[in-house]
C-alpha cells in the first residue's frame, strides 16, 4: 500500500496520468420489509425499528474508490464472483481518465472474485494498463474501500428497512452521487513501516507464546 500523500509504486513516484483504484464487494446487502414502520427518533425517544420483518431478497454492492480524488464508482449485482468484479472493472477502465490513463493500480484483497496470479492475468489481458495488487492476506482492513462500505453500512442500510431489492439499488446509487459530490481523500496514516512494525510484534509474539508451550510441554 502506498499513503494519500506519498503517490508511490516500488519506491518511484507516480505520474500524473497514473492511478490508484481501491475496490471490493459488500455482500448480502438484504432488503427487510419492517412489519411496523421505524419510528425517528425525537425528543428523549431512541429510533423505534421493529424486529420482524419480512424478506425481499439479497444483492452485492460492488465499489470502487479512487484514493486520491475520493471518487467512487459502483454497481449491484445479484451476487459476487468473477464475471460481477469484471463488469465493475470495465465500468471504471472503459471511462476517462481511466481508459486513457499509464497505469491504474487495482488494489484488492484476497476474495475468491480476484484471488491470485490469474486474476492479475485476467485484469491485465481485459485492460493492459491495469494492475491488481493484493493486500496482505487477512488484512483486507488496509484496502480504503472499506472505509467507505463502512460509511454506507452507517448511513445507507442502517437500519435495514426497505420494501424492495429496488429500493436498496436506488438508495445506493443516490448515497454514490451525493458521496461523489462532496468528499474528501481519507486521511491514510497507516504507513507500510507501520504495518513492519505490527508485522514485527505479532511475529515476537508468536514466538515467545510457542517458547512458552514447549517449556509447559517439557515441564508436564
Amino acid at each position: 500500500m502506498r499513503n494519500r500523500a506519498r503517490r508511490t509504486w516500488q519506491g518511484e513516484p507516480l505520474g500524473a496520468d497514473e492511478y490508484v483504484i481501491s475496490a471490493d464487494e459488500k455482500t448480502s446487502v438484504q432488503a427487510r420489509c419492517r412489519c411496523h414502520s421505524t419510528l425517528a427518533p425525537g425528543r428523549a425517544r431512541a429510533m423505534r425499528v421493529n424486529h420482524t420483518y419480512g424478506r425481499g431478497g439479497a444483492l452485492a454492492d460492488l465499489a470502487a474508490y479512487d484514493v486520491h480524488a475520493a471518487q467512487v464508482s459502483g454497481r449491484c449485482e445479484k451476487t459476487t464472483g468473477i464475471e460481477p468484479f469484471m463488469n465493475l472493472v470495465s465500468q471504471v477502465m472503459s471511462k476517462e481518465p481511466y481508459a486513457s490513463a499509464k497505469r491504474v493500480f487495482w488494489v484488492v484483497d484476497n476474495g475468491s472474485s480476484h484471488r491470485g496470479r490469474k486474476a492479475a492475468d485476467r485484469l491485465s489481458a481485459a485492460f493492459p494498463n491495469a494492475i491488481l495488487v493484493h493486500t496482505p492476506v487477512h488484512a483486507s482492513w488496509l484496502n480504503q474501500v472499506e472505509i467507505f462500505f463502512s460509511v454506507v453500512q452507517r448511513k445507507v442500510v442502517s437500519p435495514n428497512d426497505f420494501t424492495d431489492l429496488a429500493q436498496v439499488r436506488d438508495r445506493l446509487r443516490a448515497f454514490e452521487d451525493r458521496y461523489n459530490a462532496t468528499a474528501q481523500p481519507f486521511q491514510w496514516r497507516f504507513t507500510t513501516s507501520d504495518l513492519d512494525d505490527l508485522l514485527a510484534r505479532l511475529d515476537r509474539r508468536t514466538s515467545a507464546d510457542r517458547q512458552e508451550e514447549s517449556s509447559v510441554a517439557l515441564a508436564a
